[in-house]
């Protein structure tokens, strides 16, 4: 799966998956979406970022959760 607006450099924000080369990690994008924030009101507090963006984002989040494997406590 290829991830256009996904981006991981070494040199920004310590080689976190990042939007777009931006010092805006998909992290804390992820973080506001699961705190109730809605895509409009991020989208207006943070004017630079798209709706692509954000659609992205939980698309790669969905690809990275499929690839992990957790073992919980008994």
């Amino acid at each position: 799966m290829k991830f256009e607006r996904i981006t991981v450099d070494p040199k920004v924000f310590f080689g976190k998956p990042c939007i777009r080369g931006l010092r805006f990690p998909v992290s804390r994008l992820l973080g506001l979406l699961a705190a109730g924030e809605t895509k409009e009101t991020i989208l207006r507090a943070y004017p630079y970022l798209e709706s692509e963006d954000i659609d992205q984002a939980l698309r790669f989040a969905a690809y990275m959760a499929e690839d992990e494997t957790i073992e919980l406590a008994r």
